[in-house]
């Protein structure tokens, strides 16, 4: 049975390119098999504007402003509820402001398709319980696979990326 990617588009200030649900289905898929996950999963993914997302950023994480992605987990310890309908486990949401994602594109030279990539494949991790908030070796790891997925999907990072 296959995972099943809900993509909803709650923006109209920058145009969603023809692939990018395809390059984001491809993601998720992408990191789930990378972590050998035991699916299959469900994944909600959002696009939303800078003003939707620092509302959630402000609502959820008392921090009043935009931010590039969300993630909403909604396994606990590697639990997730099962959707009766189709018997997939809930892995939760990602929000993405595509107007973050236009502006870093711009900032880093690369393509829109590239940072949603990036974006949807790091916060695809955290849905799995991977963390970085306390930098370290946590950090390290994430960065790990991301970067390896990345490749996986033909999107290797570039030097910008390094923060």
């Amino acid at each position: 049975m296959s995972n099943k990617v809900l993509i909803t588009n709650e923006q109209k200030t920058v145009k969603v390119p023809s692939g990018l649900r395809i390059l984001i289905r491809r993601a998720c898929n992408a990191v789930l098999e990378h972590e050998n996950f035991e699916g299959p999963a469900e994944i909600s993914v959002t696009f939303v504007d800078n003003a939707a997302i620092a509302e959630l950023n402000n609502q959820y994480r008392n921090k009043p402003m935009p931010t590039d992605v969300l993630s909403f987990p909604l396994g606990v310890d590697g639990q997730y509820d099962i959707n009766e309908t189709n018997g997939c486990k809930m892995l939760g949401d990602i929000v993405i402001s595509m107007e973050r994602a236009m502006e870093q594109a711009n900032l880093y030279g690369h393509s829109l398709q590239r940072e949603v990539a990036f974006l949807t494949v790091h916060s695809m991790l955290h849905l799995l319980g991977y963390d970085h908030e306390n930098g370290g070796l946590e950090a390290v790891r994430m960065r790990e696979r991301e970067e390896a997925i990345l490749i996986q999907l033909g999107l290797p990072r570039t030097v910008s990326y390094t923060e």
